[in-house]
């Protein structure tokens, strides 16, 4: 350790610490000495350093006094220069980095103004006493960087005159998005995250706690009004409102906060874009403002947009803070033997205000002073009070990072330079032109003390903390990490969160009104915000699962919204079947029909010679009861789950049969009203008369019906479908009837041949009752077209099984009322009154009738 004591002494023994004096005779003014922050040290390469670690102050003077002591220094991070003057030190002692190469330094401080980077930048291009750049006289420096710790926009400035003689420009004190367009800063190598790095992480962080009304405080500069415009857009893409937008002035005014806080006090979340060093000067503001408001006031969150540390006290403003959160650049834990050793050797000009100790041999007389070692921890008393300043190691990371560009441009020109040399072509001096295109970020990142990498275009992103000020009533505020910002994706602790709410300090709500539950969907009020909204259920056939919905899901078609309307249930598969009370009913009675058909049949068959049976065509009759039989037995097609082969019978013989059935009785109503015209003398009908005429009324209308069918089998038959809209939470199976206008048309044609019946039937109403069944036949055709007139209007207003179940009862009512008007009498007579049975009976009424 001595030994390197040693080593280190006879390095500090070369540099020439203090303001530059090396410049020739150009100019006698002074301007210099009024300057207390100016070094320099010589070396085989130029490092140029522009920082501010003074603040020039104005004081307001009576004009009685001279203009020049209107002015003050005060200096605000005077460490900053003993971090780059240390780094140089280490890369230089360590042999491994340059070799025979040397770095040196011209470190300048710009007072936080534009004049004093302007005159920073002319010295360290201009060689001579009086600031002319170009002019060669002197010391030869060879500028072969410039190093960027100015703070705010200074650092375009910068960039523009040095980018004019191709000198690479490497900052870590700015990250203005403008300094990123290589076709205007071609030479500007960023050293830090540009800002803005952490806007999507606030932005994740108010989505995960809901926090979607905000308030925005910024300064009222033209960065404030920078911040104020482009994040206020991306809050308001990603759905939080910004209610509050407030610039603090110097002025100082409160009435336009005041009034915006009592509008919106549900507003417990703000996010502040400011320096740390006006930041508790706002919340000073902030917290009198409150103070004036009724009634009580919840604790509010303050977010910090700049990347900096906090280090806080309890105080009497911070009644109205829950807790203030800062995202914070991520250190990587430090590997060993990296070659870093935090121990400087304090020069004597620093001795007094960074490290509070003394060289002077009277140095116990001087009240808080200690006696200086000559070595000490980089760690000055800005940093011991919480004050967040460049790091050390982040400092020698960039000086690291330039010694490894340095070594890798010698290495690439090692050949050709000897060769230039020995040919006198160029100067072996490496360039900065020649050198900038050594200058990889990726090597930073891998060389920084921060967590730092690159993205996909090439800028410096970095993994950030989120760290907390927590502030409890009478007790010091507790200093929490709440999570992390890794690659663009928030990570919260639940251990800290829970630790809050045990200390009873759970997290404020900041919006306008509660959550939607889940089945109901946001509506936006009118004139308000878009957080401020109203929540009505969700429209039918559609859900929403999550809270604050803004738009409904449509459920699929097979399924449909449970009564909350927050879940998608399967839909029941709908027809009629035989086990449900509907479809025992409908069978119960075409079995009962049937049954009543076939016995009417089974009488007329063995009553086939009495009068009344052979009256009227007994072959007519038989056809009919056949028909009636068969038309009772198609409901059977109805029932059950459609199937192609029922789908393709069901409508097509349901229409023959009946046609059939229909067809029998025009040819009776025809017989009647031609055996009638056959009695009269000289009548030429009567060779009308017999099987011939009924059978040909028969087979002609119904084939005109086989040939509608026909068609339509052939164009677009039915076939099995599944109606999934038509009622909720059913899936209702069916026969879709393919071209469903030849079904109208089937229905239209049944309707054509009863009509004709009912009017043959009506005008031969009246004659006499020995050849007349035209009574019979128009009460049965009035219920027939009754039936199916009523069917039409009923058969199209419902849906589903139900429009089954009004067809198959129309077959049996229509059934019924033909078997009863047309051969219920007839039995009657033939079972119970026998007597009336007889040739003779049946012409006796005749005579009498006449």
């Amino acid at each position: 350790m001595n030994l390197r004591v040693l080593l280190l002494m006879l390095l500090m023994s070369q540099p020439v610490c203090g303001k530059l004096r090396m410049k020739c005779l150009l100019s006698l003014e002074e301007e210099d000495r009024k300057k207390p922050w100016s070094y320099y040290k010589p070396g085989d390469h130029f490092i140029s350093v522009v920082i501010t670690a003074t603040v020039i102050s104005h004081l307001t003077l009576p004009f009685n006094m001279a203009p020049s002591t209107q002015s003050h220094f005060l200096s605000i991070h005077q460490s900053r220069i003993l971090h780059y003057i240390f780094a140089i030190q280490v890369v230089n002692r360590n042999p491994q980095l340059l070799h025979n190469l040397t770095l040196g330094h011209n470190i300048h401080d710009n007072y936080l103004n534009t004049l004093g980077t302007s005159d920073a930048l002319l010295d360290m291009l201009s060689t001579g006493e009086a600031n002319v750049p170009n002019f060669s006289c002197g010391r030869k420096d060879d500028l072969l960087a410039l190093l960027d710790g100015a703070d705010r926009d200074i650092s375009i400035q910068m960039s523009t005159l040095v980018g004019t003689y191709k000198v690479p420009q490497m900052s870590y004190a700015t990250g203005l998005v403008a300094l990123s367009d290589k076709s205007q800063f071609p030479f500007f190598h960023r050293m830090v995250p540009r800002e803005g790095i952490q806007y999507p992480g606030i932005i994740q962080l108010l989505l995960h706690f809901r926090w979607v009304l905000v308030g925005l405080f910024a300064s009222d500069t033209e960065n404030g009004e920078n911040f104020i415009r482009t994040f206020t857009l991306m809050l308001v893409r990603n759905g939080i409102c910004v209610v509050i937008s407030q610039r603090f002035s110097t002025t100082g005014h409160t009435a336009p906060l005041r009034d915006a806080l009592s509008k919106w006090r549900q507003v417990n979340v703000f996010i502040h874009f400011t320096e740390y060093d006006s930041f508790r000067d706002r919340l000073l503001l902030f917290h009198s403002t409150l103070e004036g408001l009724p009634g009580s006031i919840e604790g509010k969150v303050w977010i910090i947009s700049p990347l900096v540390k906090l280090t806080m006290r309890r105080h009497r403003f911070f009644k109205y803070v829950h807790s203030i959160w800062s995202f914070v650049v991520r250190v990587k834990e430090r590997p060993e033997n990296d070659g870093f050793e935090p121990i400087l050797f304090v020069p004597p000009q620093f001795q007094d205000q960074s490290f509070r100790c003394s060289f002077s041999k009277q140095f116990f007389s001087v009240k808080g002073r200690r006696k200086c070692t000559q070595k000490a921890t980089l760690e000055t008393q800005e940093e011991r009070n919480g004050i967040q300043i460049p790091n050390d190691r982040h400092v020698y990371s960039i000086i690291k990072t330039l010694a490894h560009a340095l070594r890798a441009a010698y290495s690439s020109r090692s050949r050709w330079i000897r060769k230039a040399v020995k040919e006198r072509l160029v100067s072996s001096r490496l360039q900065p032109w020649q050198f900038h295109p050594f200058l990889e970020k990726n090597e930073f990142c891998n060389l920084s003390n921060f967590k730092m990498y690159l993205d996909q275009t090439g800028d410096v992103k970095a993994d950030l903390d989120i760290m907390s000020w927590v502030f409890l009533p009478h007790e010091e505020p507790i200093h929490k990490q709440l999570g992390s910002f890794e690659r663009q994706r928030l990570i919260t602790s639940e251990d800290a969160f829970l630790q809050l709410k045990l200390l009873n300090k759970s997290l404020p709500q900041s919006k306008c009104v509660e959550n939607c539950r889940p089945g109901f969907v946001k509506q936006v009020q009118e004139r308000e915000p878009l957080c401020c909204y109203d929540c009505i259920p969700c429209p039918k056939g559609t859900i929403s699962t999550q809270e604050d919905t803004e738009k409904c899901t449509k459920c699929p078609d097979d399924k449909y919204p449970n009564e909350d309307r927050v879940q998608c249930i399967p839909k029941r598969i709908s027809f009629l079947t035989y086990e449900e009370h509907l479809g025992i009913i409908l069978v119960s009675f075409a079995l009962l029909f049937f049954l009543i058909t076939g016995l009417v049949l089974i009488i007329f068959i063995k009553y086939r010679e009495t009068p009344i049976v052979k009256a009227n065509n007994r072959d007519l009759s038989y056809i009919l009861l056949g028909s009636h039989l068969l038309c009772l037995l198609s409901p059977f097609l109805f029932i059950g789950q459609p199937r192609k082969t029922t789908c393709l019978l069901r409508q097509t013989v349901f229409s023959i049969i009946f046609s059939v059935a229909i067809s029998s009785l025009l040819a009776k109503s025809i017989t009647v009203v031609l055996a009638f015209m056959a009695t009269k003398p000289g009548n030429r009908v009567k060779r009308w008369l017999g099987k011939s005429l009924a059978n040909s009324v028969v087979l002609s209308c119904s084939a005109v019906q086989i040939i509608i069918c026909s068609t339509w089998l052939g164009v677009s038959p039915p076939f099995p479908d599944s109606d999934l809209h038509s009622q909720p939470g059913e899936i209702i199976l069916q026969c879709n009837e393919g071209y469903a206008v030849m079904f109208y048309i089937t229905l239209s044609y049944m309707g054509f041949l009863a009509a004709i019946c009912f009017m043959v039937a009506f005008l031969a109403r009246n004659l006499p009752g020995a050849f007349n069944e035209a009574k019979l036949i128009t009460f049965s055709m009035l219920v027939f077209c009754s039936v199916w007139v009523t069917f039409m209007p009923t058969y199209l207003s419902t849906k589903g099984k139900y429009m089954v179940a009004v067809q198959i009862f129309s077959i049996l009512s229509s059934n019924a009322g033909l078997l009863g008007c047309i051969f219920i009498p007839k039995c009657y007579i033939i079972i119970l009154r026998p007597d009336l049975n007889t040739k003779e009976q049946l012409t006796t009424r005749r005579n009498v009738k006449n």
